[in-house]
């Protein structure tokens, strides 16, 4: 077979999106030229590596092995490119960071910092749900995934680097809202918008209820905090949701945060990666600065030092 990096290139995009039109937007290239390059590589293989069924497209099971094969051949591409910049010195170079989608309320203030240090470094920021972080760590894709509970049974190196406090919101006209610690039990006569199935919120909230003996009263599955915040501002029940999504709805008194036994839910922010991936310079960089400086940066009134995480179920 004669290959080119470039077919290879090309093939892995397609089979990764099963899409040529998406292949071709990430990679700034027309369809027909795309189209073009995996003519090309199938007639060198002399093998199919797509089906067409309708407007759908489908690896072949030749497609399938080369996926596999053009995924470790770009893994270390980018191994190269990464010692070639840790001999540089690391002060340039590419970070491709995934994160939860709640993190995103707080991430940009860290980037901003981070990039006053490095401008040189280019940043690709993924905002996306915890079931795709949990398939970019397996797949290898992202530098570094930040998201909360790290999961278990996974070869990964997760370091926690800030609280993650998960509270009970409400419309400021609520029964609950001026009450002190309210029981527990107090909630079987609630409703509660939940985050979809996966979430880690809704993980957390459903293990957090069970462990206490109470029936979650579980309303509309929403897909995103917006929505939830949007929803119990409207009355249509309360949230659970981490608190670094509220600081505006609390400023404006938009919500309350209600004072229920046992709360706040106080969990972690991890930023982690497989344990066997060799971390660029700036990779490494970042990790640090996160370890040891988000939670003083983001929350400068809580004393300085790292934050201690215990096991999280």
């Amino acid at each position: 077979m004669h290959l080119t990096l470039r077919q290879l290139k090309v093939f892995e995009a397609v089979a990764r999106h099963l899409s040529f039109r998406r292949a071709a937007e990430e990679l700034h290239l027309s369809q027909p030229a795309v189209s073009m390059q995996i003519k090309q590589l199938e007639a060198n293989v002399e093998l199919p590596l797509f089906d067409h069924v309708g407007k759908k497209v489908f690896l072949t099971e030749a497609g399938h092995e080369m996926f596999h094969y053009s995924r470790a051949i770009a893994d270390l591409l980018n191994e190269t490119d990464e010692v070639i910049e840790q001999l540089k010195g690391g002060r340039r170079g590419k970070l491709t960071l995934s994160v939860a989608s709640t993190v995103n309320y707080f991430a940009p203030a860290l980037l901003s910092t981070f990039c006053q240090r490095f401008p040189d470094i280019n940043i690709s920021l993924d905002v996306t749900n915890r079931e795709t972080l949990l398939r970019q760590l397996a797949d290898n894709e992202a530098d570094l995934v930040i998201m909360g509970q790290p999961p278990a049974g996974e070869d990964l190196e997760a370091g926690a680097f800030m609280e993650n406090p998960l509270v009970i919101i409400a419309p400021p006209d609520h029964p609950l809202a001026g009450e002190r610690r309210v029981p527990l039990q107090r909630l079987e006569d609630e409703t509660f918008l939940v985050r979809e199935r996966g979430s880690g919120t809704r993980g957390a909230t459903e293990r957090f209820f069970s462990q206490h003996g109470i029936t979650l009263n579980a309303g509309m599955e929403v897909s995103s905090n917006e929505a939830i915040k949007q929803s119990v501002q409207a009355g249509l029940g309360l949230g659970l949701l981490s608190r670094d999504t509220l600081e505006m709805e609390l400023a404006l008194n938009r919500l309350v945060v209600l004072d229920v036994e046992g709360f706040p839910i106080v969990r972690h922010w991890y930023v982690m990666h497989r344990r066997a991936k060799r971390l660029s310079p700036v990779a490494q960089a970042f990790k640090r600065f996160l370890l040891e400086e988000a939670n003083t940066l983001l929350h400068p009134e809580l004393p300085a030092g790292g934050v201690s995480a215990v096991a999280e179920e």
